[in-house]
């Protein structure tokens, strides 16, 4: 199983990014998903997560009403929606794919319980 990000760059505050998350070897619907970031000198941190079937979707609470996830289950693909970007969601962005069964609905915040990770895209929010 392969996870390729894209979609980052260069945005003013205030502005907007997608960010794709394409998944290949494997059907995106046998996984559930998450979006992760990681800022210079931070650890990795939470972003969002969504279900199999997209049924569950969850947000950090420092991105909730900004950014949205979506799947499309037929084309293997996950997208993160960045609205009103902040400097402060400057960051690494990676996405990661959950094959563990039910146990990801209480544990979906969690960077540990992903079996496979993206390379990550840069995203930069100047001010």
């Amino acid at each position: 199983v392969q996870l390729q990000a894209c979609g980052g760059g260069l945005v003013q505050a205030g502005g907007s990014l997608t960010l794709s998350c394409a998944v290949s070897g494997r059907t995106v619907s046998s996984y559930a998903m998450g979006w992760f970031r990681q800022a210079p000198g931070k650890e990795r941190e939470f972003v969002g997560a969504i279900s199999w079937a997209g049924g569950s979707i969850y947000y950090a609470d420092s991105v909730k009403g900004r950014f949205t996830i979506s799947r499309d289950n037929a084309k293997n693909t996950v997208l993160l929606q960045m609205n009103s970007l902040k400097p402060e969601d400057t960051a690494v962005y990676y996405c990661a794919a959950d094959y563990g069964g039910s146990s990801w609905f209480s544990k979906w915040y969690r960077a540990d319980i992903y079996d496979y990770w993206g390379q990550g895209t840069q995203v930069t929010v100047s001010s």
